[in-house]
């Protein structure tokens, strides 16, 4: 009887599958949701030819520029910023005002819809790294099966750091799902209803995955014309990242993967230059600068660029016609001119008259304004980023001269005067400064300890901030979306949820 439940339930998920891949996601021929190298019968290799696997190759990327971009941009940089203390909900949306909140539960549906589009993300990967040793054409070199293979580990480990710090626990789906028969299914069954794995267990599998990738002949090394590529310096600065993560810190790991990072790439000499558009506002002026380290370059928006960016302002008419899902809070206004900071504050954030009001009265509106087009690149990675990520480093490990240092060179471009002898705080604002609506901002005040008095004083310091629930140590992380336990017999809810 027990056999025959779980059948039922693997025919429900395959046929749900199935659909997906024909009607959501169709690319030429073939799905990204195909069995990994041999069919159910051990039998026929899935990819017979080098043009059939490049077209997976090739999916895996436009994953992450068209299909998934949503979630991996937009409501990235709500759980960043929106969740954090940089940004207000913008416009009304239930969802967003659960994350401005700290309200958010299992119903969400931008958070069951993002928690879908990254295991998407995660089965485009896994069909090239399950598929490429095994396509018998020769024509498909061995470089070629190895530099694929690590590009793919570099992105499924960029999701799942993305995926661990979102909701803790997840599960590791290293494999594509074999056909169903009567004869596996004991073995198939936690392929399609996986059970979440730990917090230790994700990241070891990404250090791994990446390490993986830095082997020689992997990764290819950074494309100074093309940063949209999963290279060795991506692997390292994820490295970089990964170890100042609590539960892995290892703040000698952090300084060594930064110093490798340094040595690809360089800052531009003005912080506008990472944002400038050309004067008809039709491209983005500096695509791929020497300081990108991975940036997604988009030719043509969806719809949810509407939602996200507006268009250069060169005059006193406003095409900020309506709230964006991302408003600068009062508290970083604030931030930006304690510090005297007008140089990165009118690269972060623009005004507008509009002819209506929300978070502020409709003269002098503000807006996010580092992305400004739908021609932008959204820049996911970038030097400074690994620069101040080695300062705090430094600082904990006691080399405070080396960390003013590093600290002083972000300064010194953004026109501020060197601090001395910084701090472990003072690197966080910096941060928070610098890299403001880029996706840090959650994730910094959580792997620092500092997300519970930052955000349980806020509402006393924005007058703006709509009322919110005590953060606690639970609600660090999201709930598990309520479909996907619906659907999954294995899947527990996060405690707090």
């Amino acid at each position: 009887m027990k056999k025959t439940i779980k059948l039922g339930y693997l025919i429900a998920a395959s046929i749900f599958i199935s659909a997906c891949s024909l009607n959501r996601d169709p690319i030429s021929d073939f799905s990204e949701l195909t069995v990994g190298g041999q069919d159910s019968t051990g039998g026929t290799v899935k990819f017979k030819t080098k043009a059939e696997m490049k077209t997976q190759y090739d999916y895996m990327y436009n994953q992450l520029a068209t299909d998934k971009v949503e979630s991996w941009s937009l409501d990235y940089l709500v759980y960043s910023d929106t969740h954090a203390d940089n940004a207000y909900r913008g416009a009304t949306d239930l969802e967003l005002t659960q994350l401005e909140q700290q309200t958010q539960d299992g119903n969400n549906k931008n958070i069951n819809r993002d928690w879908d589009n990254y295991f998407g993300i995660v089965a485009a990967t896994n069909s090239v790294i399950d598929n490429v040793d095994s396509v018998p054409d020769v024509s498909l070199t061995q470089a070629e099966r190895k530099q694929w293979k690590s590009e793919a580990l570099v992105l499924r480990s960029m999701i799942y750091f993305d995926m661990v710090r979102l909701w803790g626990d997840v599960p590791l789906i290293l494999l594509e799902p074999p056909a169903i028969t009567s004869a596996n299914i004991e073995q198939v069954y936690p392929l399609y209803y996986p059970k979440k794995n730990t917090v230790a267990e994700v990241y070891a599998q990404i250090i791994k995955d990446l390490n993986t990738a830095l082997e020689p002949g992997g990764a290819p090394a950074i494309d100074n014309s093309n940063k949209f590529k999963f290279s060795r310096t991506v692997a390292n600065a994820l490295l970089a990242k990964i170890y100042a993560e609590a539960p892995v810190r290892d703040y000698d790991k952090v300084i060594q993967y930064c110093s490798e990072v340094e040595k690809d790439v360089s800052l531009v000499p003005n912080y506008g230059d990472l944002f400038n558009m050309k004067a008809d506002n039709t491209d983005v002026k500096n695509r791929n600068t020497s300081e990108s380290i991975f940036e997604i370059t988009f030719s043509e928006g969806g719809d949810w660029l509407t939602w996200m960016c507006g268009v250069d302002v060169s005059s006193s008419t406003s095409v900020y016609d309506w709230a964006k899902w991302f408003t600068p809070t009062r508290d970083l206004i604030a931030a930006f001119d304690k510090a005297g900071d007008t140089e990165r504050k009118k690269e972060t954030i623009i005004t507008a008259d509009v002819t209506w009001s929300n978070h502020y009265p409709s003269k002098g509106y503000p807006f996010m304004y580092k992305y400004r087009s739908k021609f932008n690149s959204n820049i996911k990675i970038r030097l400074a980023d690994i620069l101040l990520l080695k300062a705090e480093a430094d600082v904990a490990q006691g080399n405070v001269a080396e960390a003013t240092a590093l600290v002083n060179r972000i300064r010194t471009r953004a026109k501020l005067p060197g601090l001395t002898a910084v701090t472990a705080d003072d690197v966080l604002n910096e941060r928070r400064l610098e890299l403001a609506f880029e996706g840090q901002r959650w994730f910094d005040l959580v792997r620092t300890g500092k997300v519970f008095t930052v955000m349980n004083s806020l509402n006393s310091r924005d007058v703006g901030r709509l009322p919110m629930a005590v953060v606690t140590q639970e609600k660090t992380v999201m709930p598990i979306p309520q479909p996907q336990i619906d659907k999954n017999p294995s899947m527990l809810q996060n405690p707090g949820y």
